[in-house]
């Protein structure tokens, strides 16, 4: 504690501080060891009266007629002070509108960036949606036109029996699809869904859509001795196959 105060002491902080030249961390600190350890207040109330000592040494008297000297030129300048008050207005006023443009500009600044920003989000989004996209239509056309591609054909039951659908499963490069050729029509209030069950799983693969999903290839996740399900679910689909609404079995 002595090593730390000795090093305050070492310093001009003390100096600093007793004719206000001092940050705003050494002002604090300066107050917190004043308060705190006797040893720096008395060096302070020492140097507080050593720079009192120094001031009555050095101070001379007030020349005479000084008084109606500076009453004069207060006079006499008065105007050049009014003068000057409007041109410091006048600058101000100008301070002012620079400020202003300056912020409007910064401001104008920071919207493009921000709005640059969301552009490139949405390129960057565009340009991977269109390499998945790519990458969806090329592994179609392997599963339809590879020899080692088999299909199997789904057909419904139930409220489903009229569903007619085929899986095609490709074990060489592992893809699997499916094509829901005929989708019935369901109350309003219910409709398809697909699921998958891959590795002891189970992968919701979405609501079936009666007309955009008709004669499209879906992608399901390929497994060895895959297993998938088409259930009858409420209006917006389930967060769980409801299994008593089980309408076709996909084996693949």
């Amino acid at each position: 504690m002595k090593e730390k105060i000795q090093s305050f002491l070492d310093s001009d902080i003390l100096e600093k501080y007793l004719i206000g030249d001092v940050t705003k961390e050494e002002a604090s600190q300066a107050e917190r060891y004043i308060a705190m350890y006797p040893e720096v207040r008395k060096t302070y109330n020492e140097l507080q009266d050593n720079l009192e000592a120094f001031a009555k040494l050095y101070a001379r008297k007030t020349p005479v007629g000084l008084k109606e000297i500076i009453l004069h030129s207060t006079k006499k300048e008065k105007v050049t002070h009014i003068r000057l008050w409007r041109y410091a207005v006048a600058a101000s006023v100008a301070i002012l509108v620079l400020a202003g443009s300056a912020l409007f500009f910064w401001d104008q600044n920071k919207t493009l960036q921000q709005e640059n920003t969301l552009v490139n989000n949405k390129i960057q989004y565009l340009e991977e949606n269109m390499k998945n996209q790519l990458e969806d239509v090329r592994n179609q056309f392997i599963v339809l036109n590879n020899p080692d591609t088999k299909k199997y054909s789904v057909k419904g039951k139930k409220e489903g029996k009229e569903l007619k659908a085929i899986a095609y499963i490709n074990p060489v490069k592992k893809l699997s699809y499916i094509n829901v050729s005929n989708v019935p029509q369901l109350p309003e209030n219910k409709c398809f869904q697909m699921w998958a069950e891959v590795n002891g799983e189970l992968v919701n693969l979405g609501v079936i859509k009666q007309f955009d999903d008709k004669d499209k290839l879906l992608a399901i996740p390929y497994a060895e001795n895959g297993i998938g399900y088409i259930t009858v679910e409420p209006e917006g689909g389930n967060t769980s196959p409801s299994v008593q609404n089980i309408v076709a079995n996909i084996m693949y």
